[in-house]
């Protein structure tokens, strides 16, 4: 993932660079940093939505970057960010729910696994694993539930939430560390660590936005007063099935240089398939000019099965999705925050 917190650190380097300059700043960002074409350029500027994929050597990393322009205040874009229930109508998203405070058990009705992945679940074992999970939990699921049961479908769900729900309490109390690894394949992939490494090898985000940097690290300690933050869970369907998803969203207004921008982090805290590690940075840069702001995201993960002659068809099938999905809700999110501002500049 260092090319994904290399470019969180562009564009974070960027923003500082850019914020309450002028116009040509910006396109030379997106020239000369994320390689967007004239053309694509222009398409920002009139207001259609841009999504790219970043080149990366290592074919399991997905980057997707996005741009589209917003004749809006950057203020509504927060308030819609941390409104994830909005993401119902967002295309891929089939289903998402806003945890409580504090979380509770209702809170995870309707996260459920596909059939097919409740089949999987029955011969899973550390090392060979259908669904993304931690060996504790996959021993858990096979001493605890009689598989030969007509209601096998609803225990194992059952079982699945009670997991997502002490994966997201223990997360508000011990913060990273309660991730755990995924030992699906023969190679444990351990969150915490990797989420660390792709934090500590972005220079731009613990040098401009310190307490941002800490507080993604150390949560739920350092916690910066001009922060917000919800815990949600998401059923989206990027790729070949719909996978479930915990995650942190986070909105950041920062001071100092980049007094004015406004930043947005979702760090995912769990996947039952494709997303290993995924941490996504979206800024508004206000223009200096024209009313409204650039709305800018940057979508990083780290995805398993994208190696090989299989993966790399799987990986053409996660791009096109990601990236058309991207373009799409850049669009809806224009579209909701520019009817907002319609209807209050007519009152």
């Amino acid at each position: 993932m260092w090319k994904a917190a290399a470019l969180a650190g562009l564009i974070l380097s960027g923003i500082i660079s850019i914020n309450g300059q002028t116009t040509s700043e910006l396109h030379g960002f997106f020239r000369n940093q994320m390689g967007l074409t004239e053309d694509q350029i222009a398409m920002v500027d009139r207001g259609k939505a841009v999504a790219k994929l970043i080149n990366s050597k290592a074919p399991g990393e997905v980057i997707i970057f996005g741009a589209v322009f917003v004749d809006a205040p950057p203020a509504d874009y927060v308030q819609l960010a941390l409104d994830v229930e909005r993401l119902r109508r967002s295309p891929s998203y089939l289903a998402v729910r806003r945890f409580s405070s504090p979380p509770a058990a209702s809170d995870l009705d309707g996260f459920s696994l596909e059939p097919d992945d409740i089949r999987n679940l029955k011969l899973c074992r550390p090392g060979k694993c259908g669904v993304q999970l931690p060996a504790d939990a996959m021993h858990h699921l096979q001493q605890s539930l009689n598989w030969s049961a007509p209601d096998i479908e609803a225990q194992v769900n059952e079982r699945m939430r009670g997991v997502a729900l002490d994966i997201v309490r223990r997360y508000q109390t011990d913060g990273n560390r309660v991730i755990g690894n995924y030992h699906d394949t023969e190679h444990p992939f351990d969150l915490d660590s990797q989420l660390r490494a792709l934090l500590g090898r972005s220079e731009a985000l613990p040098h401009y936005l310190p307490q941002l940097s800490r507080f993604l690290l150390d949560y739920p300690n350092a916690v910066p007063a001009n922060a917000q933050s919800v815990l949600y869970w998401e059923r989206v369907s990027f790729g070949l099935k719909p996978t479930l998803r915990l995650n942190h969203a986070i909105a950041y207004q920062p001071t100092g240089p980049m007094n004015g921008a406004q930043v947005v982090v979702v760090k995912q805290l769990f996947a039952s398939h494709y997303f290993q590690l995924a941490l996504d940075v979206t800024a508004c840069v206000p223009d200096n000019v024209r009313r409204g702001f650039y709305l800018i995201t940057l979508k990083g993960s780290a995805q398993q099965g994208l190696t090989g002659w299989k993966g790399a068809l799987l990986r053409l099938i996660v791009v096109s999705r990601t990236r058309s999905a991207q373009e799409k809700i850049l669009l809806n999110i224009k579209q909701v925050l520019e009817e907002k501002q319609q209807a209050a500049r007519a009152r």
